[in-house]
């Protein structure tokens, strides 16, 4: 291995300053370094993810997800019901945004927040028949 000028200058500082111990009152002096798993994160992409991480930079998916619950809870505090309906509609464009983002199956998907309403208007809507069946066949 060839040491360049410029090496050497950087090696003998790096000496200098262990003899002088300028490196020895460090955050976690003694300690095992912290090694992060980026096994899953293609080899390319590596280095860019540690700087975007040691930067505090999220993904725009995880910074969409935590606004999302962030907007969750926010909605099941609300009283109001036409501020709720607004919140809700932000909700689940946020939902479908991120949705969109992933880009992957639909069954991963992240479910928008009227699945649960519309099951249970449809239910209630299916029982009033009934009954009503009920009442015109008992007359």
């Amino acid at each position: 291995m060839i040491v360049t000028g410029f090496e050497k200058i950087v090696e003998e500082r790096i000496r200098a300053a262990q003899r002088n111990g300028e490196f020895d009152n460090l955050k976690g002096a003694g300690k095992p370094l912290d090694h992060e798993d980026y096994s899953r994160i293609p080899d390319e992409l590596r280095l860019a993810y540690k700087i975007l991480k040691n930067a505090d930079c999220l993904p725009p998916e995880v910074e969409l997800r935590n606004e999302i619950i962030r907007t969750e809870t926010l909605l099941s505090t609300m009283e109001d019901e036409a501020l709720r309906y607004k919140t809700m509609k932000k909700l689940n464009y946020m939902i479908l945004k991120l949705n969109t983002l992933r880009g992957g199956s639909v069954i991963f998907e992240v479910p928008q927040q009227y699945e649960h309403k519309l099951v249970e208007r449809l239910s209630a809507n299916s029982k009033a028949r009934g009954d009503a069946k009920d009442g015109k066949n008992g007359c």
